[in-house]
């Protein structure tokens, strides 16, 4: 009965562990481009203080 188990779940599992591998640097990077996003909102400083939360977001991805 495990042996089944394993052989119906393991490439379900298997698929769903590359996903989140692949897809956990845009995760880390969220924060970063959220932050950016509120900072570009300040009318003169605002796309200068970004920057830095934009590059570390790009070097993330």
């Amino acid at each position: 009965m495990i042996q089944l188990m394993r052989r119906r779940w393991g490439p379900a599992a298997l698929l769903l562990l590359a996903t989140i591998g692949l897809g956990g640097c845009g995760v880390v990077a969220l924060p970063f481009r959220a932050t950016s996003a509120v900072v570009k909102v300040v009318p003169v400083a605002g796309d200068v203080v970004a920057a830095p939360f934009d590059a570390t977001a790009a070097v993330i991805d």
